[in-house]
């Protein structure tokens, strides 16, 4: 039985999420209705990577003990997106597809973050570095009273089977050396795997400016200022092809954003309350 394509909300109307349609049985949450946890994933031009990754997740959110939806946010995406999630709308747990026509992964992230109804909240790369299965150590420690929970692949018990290219390791090095004053104790800023309560969330989201590669730093940075409570925790990465991420032709870019970051919140004297300090660096993390 064929479902009709959803579009991406057309620019200007990002507010808006469109639900996709669900193929009989599935039995899907009314839309509209609240889950405990809803995770976003950003994407653009991501045809080719999201299918694998929606249904990984979808499958491990049907045996999870609560309820739980997936957002795909379209960032202006000029492929088949939107329709290859129209495609995976009977995985068994309700998608929706919302447009950020605000370009950026922190654009796309913080759409998602703002709106977002239910009592958790997440985010996730669409290339899936991090297995389905880390989502059990973030509720827990999220059901601990945690708002803010980190995946990280520098603490004790991380594992990263596949690393990354040396020179993307030594540029991480030097960014990490570079913004000790905004992360503090968090030692994985650009881990692509976090959580939120929502309310903290929508604290920490409504005021970032940050849509480049710096945009995790400024989250953490955000959630140090507010004093709220932050967790790492370890989980399995590997690194992905497909990144479009480069080093030199980016690098000028990245330092922009850490200058505009500096003066944005120099004024915002960080009242963290870290629940989990991260342990020494597992060999190898990007």
């Amino acid at each position: 039985m064929s479902t009709p394509h959803a579009a991406a909300t057309p620019p200007g109307e990002d507010d808006a999420r469109v639900p996709l349609p669900v193929l009989p049985g599935t039995g899907p949450t009314p839309a509209g209705t609240a889950h405990d946890l809803e995770l976003v994933i950003p994407a653009y031009n991501e045809e080719r990577r999201l299918a694998p990754t929606v249904l990984a997740l979808a499958d491990h959110l049907r045996v999870m003990p609560v309820s739980a939806s997936l957002r795909v946010v379209d960032n202006g995406s000029s492929d088949r997106t939107a329709e290859c999630v129209d495609r995976l709308a009977a995985s068994g747990i309700p998608i929706t597809v919302t447009g950020c026509s605000r370009r950026g992964k922190g654009a796309a992230v913080a759409r998602g973050m703002v709106t977002t109804k239910a009592r958790w909240v997440g985010f996730c790369d669409a290339d899936l570095a991090t297995p389905a299965t880390a989502i059990d150590d973030a509720v827990a420690l999220l059901r601990q009273g945690r708002q803010v929970v980190i995946g990280s692949r520098r603490c004790t018990g991380a594992s990263v089977p596949v690393r990354q290219p040396a020179l993307r390791r030594l540029g991480g090095a030097g960014f990490r050396l570079a913004t000790r004053r905004f992360s503090g104790p968090v030692k994985d800023t650009q881990c692509g795997f976090k959580f939120f309560e929502a309310d903290a969330a929508r604290r920490i989201f409504a005021d970032v400016t940050t849509t480049g590669f710096a945009f995790d730093l400024e989250v953490i940075a955000r959630a140090r200022a507010l004093g709220l409570s932050l967790a790492e925790f370890p989980v399995v990465w590997s690194d992905q092809e497909g990144s479009s991420f480069r080093p030199f032709a980016d690098g000028r870019r990245v330092a922009g954003e850490l200058w505009r970051l500096h003066r944005t919140m120099h004024r915002l004297p960080p009242r963290v309350v870290h629940h989990a300090p991260a342990t020494p660096a597992t060999e190898g993390a990007g």
